[in-house]
Parts: structure tokens; C-alpha cells; sequence
């Protein structure tokens, strides 16, 4: 039932690149994220996308943010979105309905904020997009009054709750972390990655259990982080399990490379940075 992975296991699942590879071959991702006050949610899921891999990250943030993220970031794609006070609204479907059928995955909830517009949009994409969605953050707590819309999807689900959206989402944060886990992916049909300690990663049948990662991996950002290198992986070709295991892996192990020389002072930022070394 319960299994853990290993760095040999892991290097083996992940995907090879051919040798006449271009970047079109190598996922295209389509990140919403970001909101007015939370711009580094967004920069950090498109840099866990890049740092993961991927040929090509697209990211869509609402407009009066644009201009911040386009000085953050010089990688990806960055476009803005019709949006109400700071946050997406439904007037940027259009344009993000468009983009869906180009795209090998989709990130959603990162930064989002939590609105009408944000519940249009996050709505708009499960119904829409065939390819797998990784639900995160903001996305996972507009859901959690909405999981029908989770329950009737027919592509792949990703859903990436620490404890509180975990509640949220109605799974029982006390005692066992297992059997609730495995219970609320099977009653959701998604692939569900319960963080923290020995994070689960579980679709109600089988269950990875992380090793890897420390407390000095407990600040703010960490997490949409995590988000762009399931994504990634995700673009890339792998199943929606092994994407999620694999990305929770590399993103602890890239954590304990930072904490035996930086401690208590790791940021999100030095995990991307190691990332690379670790896929090699």
C-alpha cells in the first residue's frame, strides 16, 4: 500500500530528454497565478516549473501585476489578465480558454486570492482542460465549497493541501495522516499531496511516503515552489503519481542540500538553485 522512493528510483522515473530535443518538446505549462500583494506566489511556481525542466512555462497574472512579474522573471511567458481589485475575473476566461488546448498541464491557485472571478476561472479551467491540473493554495480553498467540480473532472487532478486546507478540503487532520489522506483522494478522484512531515502522496490506492526535507524548509514560498515542479513534471510526460512523488523528493532533497550550509535562513530561492544538480 505504502511505498518510498528513493533517489535511484526517482532519477530512474524522470523524464529523458532526446538529443535533437527543442523546447516545444519538452512541456508547455500554463501557471495562474498571483495576485495584488502576493507577486512572489507566482515568480516562484513559473521558477519550480523552470528549474524542473520544462521547455516552456506560461503565465498568466492579473494586469496590475504584470509589470512586477515581468521584472521578477525573464524565462517565462508572461501575459496579463482581465481582473477585479488585484485578482483574476471571469472577463479573462477568453484568453485563458485559448490557451488551454496548447498546453501539456495547467497550475491554478498559487497567490490566486479568493473571489468570485478567482472561483470563475478556477472553475472554467477543471471543466475545460483535458490535460492535468495541479490545484494549489487559493485553488484548493475555493474548491473546498465546490468539490463537485473536482469529482465530475474527467483529466488528471493534482490537489497540494498542507493540514489547514486539508480540513478545508474535509479530510480529518487528527491522528492518522494516512487513511484520511486515501480516503479524501479516492472521494475526489485526484492524486492528493497531504504536506508536511514524511509528506503523502496518495491517489486511494497506492501511497508514497517522503524522507526527505527539515524544518528549515518552513517559510513562506516553499510550497509554490513545490506546485511549478509537479507542473513540470506533469508537461512533461509523467504520470500524475510519479510526477507528484518525484517532485516532493527532489524538492526535500534539494532542502536538506540547503539546510547543512544556510539552516533556519533557507529560502525558496536556494532550493531552485541546487534543483538542476539534483536531476542529473
Amino acid at each position: 500500500m505504502t511505498h518510498t522512493l528513493t533517489r535511484r528510483e526517482v532519477l530512474s522515473l524522470l523524464p529523458r530528454r532526446p538529443e535533437d530535443a527543442h523546447k516545444g518538446l519538452c512541456g508547455r505549462a500554463l501557471l495562474l497565478c498571483g495576485s495584488r500583494g502576493y507577486t512572489g506566489a507566482a515568480a516562484l511556481a513559473a521558477l519550480g516549473a523552470l528549474r524542473t525542466g520544462i521547455g516552456l512555462v506560461f503565465l498568466g497574472v492579473p494586469e496590475s501585476i504584470y509589470a512586477i512579474e515581468a521584472v521578477k522573471l525573464t524565462e517565462p511567458v508572461i501575459f496579463p489578465l482581465a481582473e477585479e481589485r488585484g485578482m483574476l475575473s471571469a472577463a479573462a476566461l477568453p484568453e485563458i480558454l485559448d490557451r488551454l488546448p496548447k498546453m501539456d498541464a495547467v497550475l491554478i491557485g498559487p497567490g490566486l486570492g479568493q473571489s468570485p472571478g478567482t472561483l470563475a476561472v478556477t472553475e472554467a479551467v477543471l471543466a475545460a482542460a483535458s490535460c492535468p491540473v495541479v490545484v494549489d493554495a487559493d485553488g484548493i480553498n475555493l474548491l473546498a465549497a465546490h468539490k463537485m467540480l473536482l469529482r465530475d473532472r474527467t483529466g488528471p487532478t493534482v490537489l497540494t493541501p498542507h493540514d489547514g486546507e486539508f480540513a478545508r478540503l474535509g479530510g480529518d487532520p487528527s491522528g492518522d495522516r494516512l487513511g484520511p489522506a486515501m480516503d479524501l483522494a479516492r472521494d475526489l478522484g485526484c492524486v492528493l499531496v497531504r504536506k508536511g512531515h514524511r509528506t503523502l502522496i496518495t491517489d486511494g490506492e497506492k501511497c508514497y511516503v517522503n524522507t526527505t526535507g527539515n524544518a528549515a524548509m518552513a517559510v513562506g514560498g516553499m510550497g509554490d515552489l513545490l506546485s511549478g515542479m509537479v507542473v513540470s513534471l506533469l508537461a512533461q510526460g509523467m504520470a500524475p503519481m510519479e510526477a507528484a512523488g518525484c517532485a516532493v523528493w527532489l524538492h526535500g532533497a534539494a532542502g536538506d542540500a540547503c539546510a547543512g550550509t544556510l539552516g533556519v535562513g533557507t529560502l525558496p530561492t536556494d532550493l531552485a538553485a541546487v534543483l538542476p544538480r539534483l536531476l542529473k
